[in-house]
């Protein structure tokens, strides 16, 4: 490949060098941010060689080169544009000019939630092990592997320990990345999320029970009663509190004397903020958080295979306008939870989606002729069989329009049958073929059944779509 053409070609097609305000690339993409996305080519970008699909989201434009390519079409562009090394960060944050309320408040979310995904992801996994070890009829009928081998018991405990840790302390892993996110001492944050669930106040998941027992202890201040409760498993009281302690430790840096700011501000900005959660903000958000998840849980659980159905369908029109970033809350929350929801049914039903656009990418590659569409169509419907779809939906399956349509209702079609059984996740994950170990034990089998059906539905209706749109321009 010649690489100074492709680069020189991109940079042309694009608009010019002065229409380049930021570059960088991922494993995959070039991630470039423009001045005026109207002056785009995309037609001729199409046809530049290796390029393999592209698309504009959360403030950038992607352009699909594959790994090993995209690193050298990259450092050509750089050289040419002299704009030297610029982070994928460097490029968020100027993306992040161009985009509306809505999206930047959807990436801030994400910015906050994918670093401490990886943790949720370990607890979820850890409980999934020990749910092995307790769960009844996994391998003899009526009792659970530590029924039969008592000797068991204690490794199960201490998995089931390591398991709880990330939720039982997740407002402290919110709280520092939030911090962050809105400018503040992220360690001032983690302290406001010790403080959110420090061992003297009643155990936020006990909240209910105490109330209805009149145990619930308060603190008397100048004749106000301020609940003495803690807030384990919650997300947005949280957010709210985090954001409020960073916006007052900016504050007060600009009227606090320099001499006297490391004592005095972190100081003010924790009481404050605490007092504030404790007296006001962590009552209504949580309450709200509560009811959302609450809410959610309920319309899956009523609405059945026919609410399931909608969700599915509707996924990857989600996913193109960036909004399924803040499910990532929202799954946070029902995991947290996990003794009252069961789990996420979200993350299924992504799952459900991603298969489905495999699949239809799949279907695109075998009854399409021309070498370059299947030259990107083959590994983009593996890849998202593994979880990662921007390279079959945005390079081949809306590109083409009917592989997308295809795999709607093959999504479709797969979450009504996940929500009919009520299949559920008790860890995030890769949403796809990898997402097994991510579901409940005793709801894989239907999880892979759900999965099936995406592919042979999608697959199937791409195929016919496809037969019909070529049998139109003959």
């Amino acid at each position: 490949m010649d690489f100074p053409k492709i680069a020189r070609q991109v940079i042309e097609k694009l608009g010019g060098k002065e229409n380049i305000s930021a570059l960088a690339h991922c494993a995959t993409r070039l991630r470039i941010v423009l001045k005026d996305e109207a002056q785009v080519d995309k037609e001729a970008i199409e046809n530049i060689d290796g390029v393999k699909g592209q698309f504009s989201v959360a403030g950038q434009y992607q352009i699909i080169f594959g790994s090993g390519t995209v690193n050298k079409v990259h450092a050509e562009m750089s050289a040419m544009l002299g704009m030297g090394d610029m982070t994928k960060n460097d490029v968020a944050a100027a993306g992040a000019q161009n985009q509306n309320l809505l999206q930047r408040l959807v990436k801030g979310l994400a910015d906050i939630f994918v670093p401490i995904i990886p943790a949720i992801v370990a607890g979820g996994l850890l409980m999934g092990l020990a749910n092995v070890f307790m769960a009844k009829d996994l391998f003899v009928e009526g009792m659970s592997l530590i029924d039969t081998h008592p000797e068991l018991a204690d490794l199960a405990a201490m998995i089931n320990t390591f398991a709880n840790a990330p939720f039982v302390f997740l407002p402290i892993l919110i709280a520092f990345s939030a911090t962050r996110k809105f400018g503040g001492n992220p360690f001032l944050g983690a302290a406001l999320g010790m403080l959110l669930v420090h061992p003297d106040l009643v155990n936020g998941w006990n909240y209910t029970s105490v109330v209805a027992e009149g145990k619930l202890a308060y603190w008397n201040i100048f004749g106000f009663d301020i609940e003495r409760v803690g807030y384990q498993g919650s997300v947005l009281p949280v957010l709210v509190a985090s954001w409020i302690l960073a916006t007052l430790e900016k504050a007060l840096r600009k009227v606090v004397p320099s001499v006297l700011d490391n004592l005095l501000t972190p100081l003010l900005a924790l009481f404050i903020a605490g007092l504030l959660t404790f007296s006001f903000v962590g009552p209504i958000t949580r309450e709200a958080g509560f009811l959302l998840g609450a809410g959610l849980t309920w319309l899956y659980d009523t609405a059945g295979f026919i609410g399931g159905a909608l969700f599915g369908a509707l996924y990857a029109p989600i996913v193109i306008t960036g909004m399924h970033q803040t499910f990532i809350a929202i799954e946070t929350q029902l995991l947290a939870d996990f003794a009252t929801t069961g789990g996420t049914f979200i993350f299924p039903i992504a799952a459900m989606s991603n298969i489905a656009q495999g699949a239809a990418c799949l279907a695109v590659f075998v009854i399409m002729k021309d070498v370059k569409t299947r030259g990107i169509a083959l590994p983009s419907g593996i890849s998202a069989l593994l979880g990662i779809t921007e390279p079959a939906m945005f390079g081949v399956n809306l590109r083409y329009r009917y592989p997308f349509i295809g795999a709607m209702v093959g999504a479709g079609c797969a979450s009504a049958f996940v929500a009919l059984f009520n299949v559920k996740a008790q860890a995030l994950g890769a949403a796809g073929l990898p997402g097994i170990i991510s579901i409940k034990p005793n709801d894989i089998s239907m999880y892979v059944i759900g999965m099936l059906i995406a592919f042979v539905v999608a697959f199937s209706v791409t195929v016919v779509l496809g037969k019909r749109a070529q049998n139109k321009v003959k």
